[in-house]
């Protein structure tokens, strides 16, 4: 199945990209989209709607994201507030509307709403809600780069040509990762001015099943320590604003996500489970380890450069703490020169190492 007639650059120079959704994570997985429709139409700006309040701070300083419209979270709680939002993206007529979700019925509904030339999304069978309809054997399994396979097929770009693909940003200015690299070298200093040759991150926080204990932390610290004692260790601290490593090492707690971002900006490795956090630090750009026990791997595993993620299962966190060691052996000798993290693996792929 092919595009009926492919979206081409001339004449697209307003573009809203529809992703009415209010968690950190999947603000940050959209990223390679924009970034995508930054090279794809280089004289477009570009409209995003989102919900809550979460992707003003995402987007802030793309040079083509022109607004960003925060939907209000429950809008049917907040009726009048919502429907003036929505009133106020049908005023422009777009020349395309992207909408990169597979399965939302809200996001699909809005984009009917809005008014544009071509409207772009994921679907098997026709509807009038769409001027360009891919079929989902389009869209791959990975969440970041379902909307850019989806792009490039109403662009007449080959999708099952090898492609690399944007990796996830934040887009950090030169202020910001000075402020962050200033508090991260406080927060790690050891004492008597001593620097560890290494600065290690650690989340230890995530949603219902995603989160390890308490004592399984422990564990794969003890191990993790034990192997690398010089090394620095901060923990970023979760929304509740509480240690979830027993207050061992310093930590860091901001409510804002680009100071967050910041500061692991600075870090030679975060170590974080499946959450919105291991994708922010995907975008800062430190290489990132990402633990999952029940999430799809080949569908939200960090990707590109030294990123890579790890199924534990109900593996003991020391075991755990041993196959990361492994996986990042060249990394602790070099630094960010290795690119030796690899792709996403589980513990069978890990045995020979």
């Amino acid at each position: 199945m092919t595009a009926p007639d492919p979206i081409i650059g001339h004449g697209i120079y307003r573009i809203l990209v529809c992703r009415p959704n209010h968690r950190l994570g999947n603000t940050l997985l959209l990223t390679p989209l924009i970034t995508e429709l930054q090279a794809l139409y280089r004289g477009a700006e570009i409209d995003i709607v989102s919900e809550g309040d979460i992707a003003h701070d995402v987007f802030k300083g793309w040079f083509n994201v022109r607004q960003v419209f925060c939907l209000p979270r429950r809008g049917f709680k907040h009726p009048i507030a919502f429907l003036r939002m929505i009133l106020r993206i049908r005023r422009t007529r777009y020349d395309l509307i992207v909408d990169p979700s597979v399965h939302s019925g809200f996001a699909r509904a809005l984009t009917r709403i809005f008014r544009g030339r071509y409207k772009l999304g994921f679907s098997d069978a026709p509807t009038k809600a769409l001027t360009h309809a891919a079929p989902r054997s389009v869209a791959g399994r990975h969440m970041a780069k379902r909307p850019v396979n989806l792009v490039r097929w109403a662009s007449g770009i080959d999708s099952a040509a090898p492609e690399r693909y944007p990796p996830l940003a934040i887009h950090l200015n030169d202020d910001e990762h000075a402020e962050g690299w200033s508090a991260l070298t406080a927060l790690t200093a050891h004492p008597h001015g001593i620097q560890g040759s290494f600065r290690i991150g650690i989340f230890g926080n995530a949603t219902g099943a995603k989160r390890y204990t308490t004592e399984w932390w422990a564990d794969f610290m003890a191990t993790l320590c034990g192997a690398h004692p010089t090394a620095s260790i901060l923990e970023i601290i979760p929304a509740h604003g509480h240690s979830m490593l027993r207050e061992t090492w310093p930590g860091y707690y901001s409510s804002d996500i680009r100071r967050m971002a910041a500061v692991l900006a600075g870090l030679d490795l975060f170590i974080t489970a499946d959450c919105g956090v291991m994708h922010l630090g995907v975008a800062a750009g430190v290489p990132t380890v990402g633990l999952f026990q029940v999430t799809a791997l080949d569908v939200y595993t960090p990707y590109g450069g030294h990123n890579t993620g790890m199924y534990t299962g109900e593996y003991p966190g020391s075991e755990v703490a041993r196959r990361v060691l492994a996986m990042m052996e060249t990394t602790l000798r070099h630094g960010h020169a290795a690119n030796d993290l690899g792709s996403a693996k589980d513990f069978s792929d890990c045995e020979s190492r």
